[in-house]
């Protein structure tokens, strides 16, 4: 519902434009909005009013008239002034309330619309009888972003991005719960991921620069329908989930490039038990140290390449070849060899699965 501040200000504006007082009552005969104090109105000819079959009346110098909403009388706004222009202002700030009316309903039922889209809550009859009425396309290519930022207490970040989206046609900021936001917007085509990328880039920089956060933006797959749209929402979740677990060091996870995280995170966690029993046995390494792990990393992004390793740690060759050794003792995998290289890298994928697991349950 409109607020009664928005009324207030829109009529003030008015005053201030036409020199003519106006007021709006509900139909309790509560005052909603005025430009001016008078306790002269007579709630009798005011209720008498709203039960005439008439949109507009003046009684003592005053106009009164029926704001709409849906066919329903919603307000009675009265001009105070004798002559036709006092009837005319009447008349604009009837026809600007109803509008502004209009508008806010309609912000309000998108954005239910939308979280029900989302949350597979509508019938597939319901989606396309409410996007006709809210004037949504029904094919659009389309896809969802997931916005998480850590230590917003203010909703900083739901406000700068409603400032650069919000005004945009075809997008629609929403929320579902209240760690994350939610962006759906349009794109040129089913095949736009390089536009998906940049706006997903915009996010991550906007509320770095401007509101010195901290987020993460995952997204779906492009779809081409308002009936797939909870499809990319439950794609850009996966993707969020899977960024937190595997993928700490990135601030953009896309669904479609998540590789083998995706996988481990569908597998069932006794699978992943027992695939840890086979590779480790009851040896299982405790934490390796941060200098371990970065080693480790470097060598696999290097393509086990030794020399090109060292050379990027700074270390000599030998250190790097001392700290694979010890890793081959602790584990019984040579990360010099693919294989075992391949299974460590798993390995070490599926021990921060179970972590992750055990630590929401």
């Amino acid at each position: 519902m409109i607020s009664n501040q928005v009324i207030q200000t829109s009529i003030d504006e008015l005053k201030n434009i036409t020199k003519t007082d106006l007021c709006v009552m509900d139909m309790e005969g509560i005052t909603v909005a005025t430009t001016f104090n008078d306790e002269s109105f007579d709630w009798n000819l005011i209720s008498g009013f709203i039960g005439s079959p008439a949109d507009s009346q003046i009684v003592n110098g005053y106009h009164m008239l029926k704001i709409f909403e849906d066919g329903e009388i919603l307000y009675v706004l009265i001009a105070k002034g004798i002559g036709g222009d006092a009837y005319m202002v009447g008349r604009i700030a009837v026809s600007q309330i109803q509008n502004l009316v209009i508008a806010y309903k309609e912000h309000f039922d998108k954005n239910n619309f939308f979280q029900n889209l989302l949350l597979d809550n509508l019938l597939l009859v319901d989606i396309y009888n409410r996007a006709k009425k809210l004037h949504i396309e029904s094919e659009k290519p389309r896809v969802v972003y997931l916005v998480e930022v850590q230590h917003d207490n203010d909703n900083i970040s739901m406000e700068l991005l409603k400032n650069i989206f919000e005004e945009q046609q075809g997008c629609a900021i929403t929320a579902v719960e209240q760690k994350n936001i939610i962006l759906i917007k349009d794109v040129r085509s089913k095949d736009a991921y390089s536009e998906v990328e940049q706006t997903a880039q915009i996010i991550v920089d906007m509320l770095n620069t401007e509101g010195m956060l901290a987020a993460k933006v995952a997204y779906g797959t492009i779809v081409g329908e308002l009936k797939e749209i909870s499809k990319s929402y439950k794609e850009a979740k996966m993707a969020l989930d899977v960024g937190r677990i595997f993928y700490m060091e990135k601030s953009i996870i896309a669904y479609n490039t998540l590789g083998i995280g995706r996988l481990i995170y569908q597998l069932p966690v006794n699978l992943c038990r027992i695939f840890i029993q086979e590779v480790f046995g009851d040896d299982i390494p405790d934490e390796l140290d941060d200098e371990m792990l970065t080693t480790i990393q470097k060598f696999f992004d290097n393509n086990l390449n030794v020399s090109e390793t060292s050379r990027q740690l700074f270390v000599h060759r030998n250190t790097l070849v001392y700290r694979i050794e010890k890793l081959h003792q602790a584990t019984g995998l040579d990360i010099r060899k693919f294989d075992d290289a391949l299974t460590f890298k798993i390995a070490l994928m599926v021990v921060n699965y179970m972590k992750y697991i055990d630590s929401i349950e």
